[in-house]
């Protein structure tokens, strides 16, 4: 399979925000911004068993929310700051869809949407 046809994307992503880009059409060499998630994180809550509970939940529906705008995944680069990326790597893995799926990851500060389409263009040049 040429680089050209293989379905690349790349995500900015934080523990509350991610920006994911990819190719519209992949005939084509151009990265597009597909979409921005958000993750409201868990609420306050007095019971520590509760709260981590429902942090859990939410990550994971964060995750869920990320992989739905980025279907068959042949190679993803995951950039940010913290430790999501490594979380959601290890999400990736787990999922059978996503399992064969070539990932890599480095950290950045955020960056505009446009920066951010020259980074991950210039990554899978």
């Amino acid at each position: 399979m040429s680089t050209k046809n293989k379905k690349q994307f790349g995500v900015w992503m934080d523990s509350h925000n991610a920006t994911i880009v990819g190719k519209v059409d992949f005939d084509t060499e151009e990265f597009l911004i597909l979409g921005h998630v958000k993750n409201q994180g868990a609420d306050n809550n007095s019971n520590e068993k509760t709260s981590n509970n429902q942090e859990i939940a939410l990550t994971h529906k964060y995750f869920k929310e990320i992989t739905s705008l980025m279907p068959n995944v042949d190679e993803i680069h995951l950039t940010g700051t913290g430790q999501i990326q490594e979380q959601f790597i290890k999400f990736l893995a787990e999922t059978p869809q996503y399992k064969n799926a070539i990932s890599s990851e480095s950290t950045s500060n955020k960056m505009s949407d446009e920066n951010l389409t020259d980074y991950i263009t210039k990554h899978f040049d």
